[in-house]
């Protein structure tokens, strides 16, 4: 071919292809409100660091008062299952700093709605959803199962000792004080890691205290 071009008296050399580079957030979207998601995470966690209370308002168990529907040892397991779950939870939101924790001088903005991170892609924005949803259900199920140990305790099929209970407390001033000092969502998340890790330790311990 470049024979022929040359007997021509003209001579073409190869084209070269160019691409132009599209802006590294042409596909991308605001990202979503970080507290929308950690916030009801948190009060999954307060549902169950709520068992504390039962130490000291619980009341003995009158004839009348109907039983709980599941057995304390079913709902002890469920409740140890929400816990692991709300780890995994807070697991997820250290691995994505971006999505949850804010960046760069959002990290430091107190715990507030409005705190939103840069522009994500449509795999972040699916990720975030994605969690929002399991948070969701997690906090009916630790509502519910909590409620259910709770009603074990007050009605004497599960004696655990008064330091048990105070643990739970513990966490549940910890989850406190995240709201009082307005902390930041970096240190709210990783100490709702914190706090679902621990516990996860006191249901478990609590298992052992079911009577029969």
């Amino acid at each position: 071919m470049i024979s022929r071009l040359r007997t021509a008296g003209v001579v073409k050399t190869p084209q070269k292809t160019t691409f132009s580079a599209k802006p590294a957030d042409a596909d991308s979207r605001i990202a979503p409100d970080p507290f929308a998601a950690v916030l009801p995470a948190i009060a999954a966690l307060g549902a169950i660091a709520s068992i504390a209370t039962i130490n000291w308002v619980a009341q003995d168990r009158t004839a009348d008062r109907a039983r709980a529907k599941r057995k304390p040892g079913t709902a002890l397991r469920d409740l140890e299952t929400c816990c692991l779950g709300l780890v995994e939870i807070f697991r997820r939101f250290l691995r994505n700093p971006k999505l949850f924790m804010g960046e760069g001088a959002q990290g430091a903005s107190p715990l507030k709605f409005g705190v939103h991170g840069p522009r994500v892609d449509g795999e972040a924005c699916r990720l975030y959803h994605q969690l929002v949803n399991d948070v969701a259900s997690m906090l009916v199920l630790a509502s519910q199962n909590a409620f259910d140990v709770m009603c074990a305790v007050e009605d004497g099929e599960i004696e655990a000792p008064e330091e048990l209970f105070f643990g739970f407390g513990e966490q549940q001033e910890r989850l406190n004080q995240l709201i009082q000092n307005r902390a930041t969502l970096k240190v709210t998340v990783e100490t709702g890691f914190e706090v679902a890790s621990r516990l996860t330790e006191l249901v478990r311990e609590l298992k052992r205290h079911k009577i029969g």
